[in-house]
């Protein structure tokens, strides 16, 4: 707790740092293996991924978020909701294999038997690692789980790539998902050195394990909802339909996920350890909040103003039909960046059933509105999806800050300059390309149109919003822990 501060800004660099790699090595993924394989391949395996997706959310059970979020934890604790969690990872391995005749028949797709019990085996590969890395959380080791971040999808991708160079088609993409999550368990056992001990009865694990099932609930339920719209597509509108979407879909939710995923699980950890100090909480918050939106906002924003030329870079020629998809998912995404963060807080306060109500009210109106895109096509599918979104973002944000110490204020001001700055900087970089841009190639007009865009985005939350101090305050943390060391190195 005492230099939680300097602790958090340290991990948030590293994971931003590792998130970054991960990005780079998933578009870099995405830009090869969309040459390598076609719309079907990628089809194939998302018709399995939207159901395996909605079961993933349960292989952890919560008790990972339990784990971190709980002040005070026992080894006799830990060991029991290890053996838990293997013990639910090897039900979820067995249950994909029961499903897959149904999974191929509801398809009408045959070779989806054998792509669905080879995904089945990831559940139990990620659930042996589960306890080692909520340990590595509590510790706030954030740079151990950034490489093993790196090294794990390193591994998977060159496996994979290597695989759809080889000729094995969707195949490739199959063994990327599985090889993942057995080299970052591998990783999390080495890191740690803790080897557990046997289940034990009465430990107290019961309260984590309702927190861990309200948890579940709720993420479970919100991607059923999420991924209604794979589902629907796959099923009426075929293979290549969910093929395009899926890819336009990745290609704009990928860099934002990632940065959100960076920061929000250190931020996790640092609001859990100061749940019970109102005042540090709404500002570690808030800092948090207005520093994820100010690197997420503009990529949003890139991606609705250039989707062609992204679209035609990273994907290829054959990929076009993603630039429509991408343009009306950017609300979506938009929407989502200001959202996530809301998980943060409640669920560091341990307000884990109200996020399970909030995701029983959503679930139903986002499949209405997927069911309601269908007949319009993928398309169509998209332009619900957002509006849905749109929607739902008020109600969703009332929901969670009430009675915590943020208020709707807090959000909405915290909001509103980033967003500012990055319709502003979106202007400017659309004026260059409206000027220069017919003088360029796409990927040299991508990086002009895109590099003015950030640099301009930048300069005004800098110079215009006031965030030079949250920045300052930041490089201030870096600064300090790097002095540390240095006098540690030469005093005896």
């Amino acid at each position: 707790m005492e230099d939680l501060k300097e602790k958090t800004i340290r991990g948030g660099a590293a994971r931003l740092g590792s998130q970054t790699a991960v990005l780079a090595l998933r578009v870099g993924a995405l830009v090869v293996l969309a040459r390598l394989l076609g719309p079907k391949d990628f089809g194939l395996v998302g018709m399995v991924t939207a159901f395996t997706g909605v079961l993933s959310y349960l292989r952890n059970f919560g008790l990972a978020a339990a784990a971190v979020q709980r002040p005070d934890i026992t080894a006799d604790q830990h060991s029991t909701l290890f053996w838990i969690n293997v013990l639910l990872g090897a039900m979820l391995a067995l249950v994909t294999l029961v499903a897959a005749p149904a999974i191929a028949a509801f398809y009408h797709e045959p070779r989806l038997f054998w792509v669905t019990a080879a995904l089945g085996t990831a559940f139990l590969f990620n659930a042996v690692g589960v306890q080692h890395s909520a340990l590595l959380q509590r510790q706030m080791r954030f740079t151990a789980l950034a490489v093993i971040s790196v090294a794990s999808l390193t591994v998977a991708t060159a496996i994979g790539i290597g695989g759809a160079a080889s000729g094995y088609g969707y195949w490739a993409l199959v063994a990327m998902s599985v090889i993942a999550p057995l080299v970052a368990s591998i990783g999390y056992w080495l890191a740690t050195g803790w080897v557990p001990g046997m289940p034990r009865r009465r430990t107290g694990v019961r309260s984590m394990m309702h927190f861990g099932g309200a948890l579940t609930l709720n993420v479970m339920i919100t991607n059923i909802a999420l991924n209604a719209d794979k589902v629907l597509i796959g099923r009426f509108l075929g293979v290549d339909a969910l093929g395009i979407y899926g890819r336009g879909f990745q290609l704009i939710n990928t860099p934002t996920e990632n940065l959100n995923s960076a920061v929000g699980e250190v931020a996790f950890s640092a609001l859990s350890r100061v749940q019970h100090d109102p005042v540090r909480l709404r500002s570690y918050f808030l800092k948090g909040f207005s520093f994820v939106l100010g690197l997420t906002l503009p990529i949003t924003i890139a991606c609705a103003l250039f989707a062609d030329d992204i679209v035609l870079v990273l994907l290829g020629p054959k990929w076009r039909a993603a630039t429509e998809i991408v343009r009306l998912l950017a609300p979506t995404i938009t929407v989502t960046i200001v959202i996530n963060p809301m998980g943060w807080l409640i669920y560091s306060l341990g307000l884990a059933r109200r996020g399970l109500n909030i995701a029983l009210v959503f679930a139903p109106i986002m499949i209405l509105g997927c069911v309601l895109g269908l007949p319009y096509g993928a398309s169509g599918v998209a332009f619900a999806y957002s509006t849905v979104m749109v929607l739902w973002l008020v109600p969703h944000v009332l929901w969670c800050v009430h009675g915590t110490a943020i208020s709707f204020r807090d959000v909405a001001a915290a909001v509103i300059r980033p967003l500012a700055c990055g319709v502003m900087a979106g202007a400017v970089g659309y004026a260059v390309r409206l000027m220069w841009g017919d003088l360029f190639s796409p990927l040299p007009r991508l990086v002009l149109e895109t590099g003015v865009l950030a640099v301009t985005c930048f300069a005004l939350l800098v110079f215009v919003a006031g965030q030079k101090a949250l920045y300052v305050d930041l490089l201030r943390g870096l600064r300090t822990r790097t002095t540390g060391r240095a006098l540690a190195r030469v005093d005896p």
